[in-house]
């Protein structure tokens, strides 16, 4: 059996950690497996970097700072490999040049595009435990890239997809996937199982369980993928396409404080306007989410819309440059707004839920300023203040505690 193990940066963030790991992995190993096992970097060791770099440089560039954040994963890799030699185990360490992970060349946030597996076979064929770096990639120009804070779930589901894995194991500080982040919600209760869709936007909203781009490939490669504790051998919450328990109305509620709300004021009102404001953005690499557009006077029209958080300056950069196109009299930002969703497919069968949901932000005072919506879930824009007693008023009103 082939197992795919990916362990966060809790999981390997001392000595200790890195033990505890290595052994786990061994288990498997000594029981007849090949083992794959992908890390993130140490504990907060990306943060550490990313504060370096932006101490000697406060704008520093996509490219070197992939170069720079690399380092962390590779330090992960290299310390668990000793730590298994030590324990008398073979395995090998490598990086994303030796595997030959290739990406597209979006710095920051780039997408898997294939995997040389030819090298990794040839380790396990060695049994030999396989650990490589996870969130990172190459570009046709040879440069490390980065997939994005969490890529590390992605690395992972690509291996196991392309190795055809028979397990994938995703481990964290969380011993599941709770309908809601525990250390906000006390009363979250964890779920034993979940669908891809519903965990797919679960992750988009904000929930830090897995990294939405691992959950895309898990669906579209038919990866069933478990996410559980490295800190205890406890069942953890299963992905998978279809679930056997009956659906609930609500599955989960998600915060995600990384946003930004742009309003771009008195655009023209003609035909073209709006493409051409989200394609300089889409050409800065920025996605949009939330999306609202009002009339405004004088033959003139208003666009709001919502990035992520740090991508404002890029954002901002895009749409100065295109102001005079545009026609456009105003920018504005606001930073201090943040989403809560709630996700379910039990919605699409069950009228009322957006009103269920307002009427709770409702008696809780709290004022909505965007709303979106799709089948299987709502977002509403609300003031970051108001996050923590949004998503509580929410959970209790749809009865998801245990």
């Amino acid at each position: 059996m082939l197992i795919v193990k990916k362990f966060g940066g809790t999981s390997v963030a001392d000595k200790e950690r890195i033990m505890n790991v290595a052994k786990r992995c061994i288990r498997d190993y000594q029981a007849g497996n090949d083992v794959i096992v992908v890390l993130s970097a140490m504990g907060k060791q990306t943060d550490v970097l990313i504060d370096m770099a932006k101490d000697i440089n406060p704008n520093p560039g996509r490219r070197e700072l992939d170069m720079l954040l690399t380092t962390g994963e590779q330090t992960s890799v290299a310390l668990m490999a000793m730590a298994m030699d030590v324990l008398g185990v073979p395995a090998v360490s490598l990086n994303a040049f030796q595997v030959a992970m290739h990406t597209t060349s979006a710095y920051g946030n780039a997408r898997l595009k294939r995997i040389d597996t030819e090298r990794i076979r040839h380790e396990l064929d060695s049994r030999k435990i396989v650990i490589v770096t996870g969130f990172q990639g190459v570009n046709k120009y040879d440069d490390f890239t980065t997939l994005g804070r969490g890529g590390s779930d992605t690395t992972a589901v690509a291996l196991a997809a392309a190795l055809h894995a028979d397990k994938c194991e995703i481990y964290t500080d969380v011993d599941g996937v709770y309908t809601a982040d525990p250390r906000i919600v006390k009363k979250a209760r964890k779920m034993k199982e979940i669908t891809y869709d519903e965990m797919l936007d679960l992750a988009t909203l904000g929930a830090g369980v897995l990294h939405n781009r691992s959950v895309e490939l898990a669906k579209k490669y038919g990866v069933q993928l478990v996410v559980r504790s490295s800190l205890n051998e406890e069942e953890g919450t299963i992905v998978k396409e279809d679930v056997k328990v009956e659906r609930m109305l609500v599955s989960g509620v998600a915060a995600d404080k990384n946003v930004t709300r742009i309003s771009v004021v008195g655009l023209q009102d003609k035909p073209g306007m709006a493409f051409r404001m989200f394609d300089a953005l889409a050409k800065a690499n920025i996605n949009v989410d939330m999306i609202l557009q009002s009339i405004g006077r004088d033959n003139s029209k208003d666009i709001s819309f919502t990035i992520p958080r740090d991508m404002t300056d890029d954002a901002l950069k895009a749409l100065e440059d295109k102001k005079d196109v545009l026609g456009a009299q105003e920018i504005k930002c606001k930073t201090n707004v943040a989403k809560v969703s709630i996700v379910g497919a039990g919605m699409m069968s069950n009228p009322g839920v957006a009103a269920k949901m307002f009427e709770c932000l409702y008696n809780s005072n709290i004022n909505i300023n965007m709303i979106s919506t799709s089948e299987i879930r709502v977002t509403v824009l609300i003031d970051e203040a108001d996050v923590e007693k949004a998503m509580n008023a929410v959970h209790d009103s749809f009865g998801l505690e245990d």
